[in-house]
């Protein structure tokens, strides 16, 4: 008797094939050209389909690059017992994720639809932000516990000293982004949360 095929293992393949087809399409067309057609064609799919599962493209970028980070759960920042090394590292990786084209453009565009959906804003901030913030803090509730940040820092906005300038500079395109730049981010971070001498 032949094997009859699996709607599920189907489902999946089609699910995927459409993220990516929408993370390869915002890249080569941006987000104001992206169209649910063109997603639908490229995953080979009909727009139907798509449209079971998201109710507009701007959600459709938005699960294509949560998929790619797997929603910050189970992240965690590297914690070597040196809060400025680790910083370091992860501020560098993060200013060249932004500087990369391949990333840059279609996280611009999410960016804008965000912006513009309040609805994709917070499911951005509760299934992409919120867990990526928190797994940051646990890295800086370390440091507050080593005694290299001061234990009353208030680790949101510890945070937002941290990344805001780096997220200004990258949305408003003043400035370069450089592994010189991110440790310049920490250097005066990390001045600003030491613990009082």
């Amino acid at each position: 008797m032949p094997k009859q095929p699996d709607p599920a293992r189907r489902s999946e393949r089609s699910r995927q094939a459409i993220l990516d087809a929408a993370r390869e399409l915002v890249s080569e067309v941006g987000f104001a050209k992206l169209s649910i057609e063109a997603i639908a064609a490229r995953a080979g799919v009909g727009k139907q389909t798509i449209y079971r599962w998201w109710r507009s493209k701007g959600a459709v970028v938005f699960d294509a690059f949560l998929a790619l980070s797997e929603g910050g759960e189970g992240m965690a920042l590297p914690d070597t017992g040196d809060i400025e090394a680790d910083l370091r590292l992860v501020m560098r990786a993060t200013v060249a994720e932004f500087a990369d084209p391949a990333f840059e453009a279609p996280i611009r565009a999410l960016n804008m639809e965000i912006i513009n959906d309040p609805d994709l804003a917070a499911q951005y901030r509760e299934k992409l932000a919120g867990p990526v913030d928190e797994a940051k803090k646990a890295r800086l509730r370390s440091a507050q516990r080593a005694g290299q940040i001061a234990a009353d820092a208030d680790l949101d906005l510890a945070l937002e000293l941290l990344y805001a300038p780096l997220y200004q500079r990258w949305l408003l395109r003043t400035g370069p982004l450089t592994p010189e730049y991110a440790d310049a981010l920490v250097d005066l971070t990390l001045k600003a949360l030491r613990p009082p001498v």
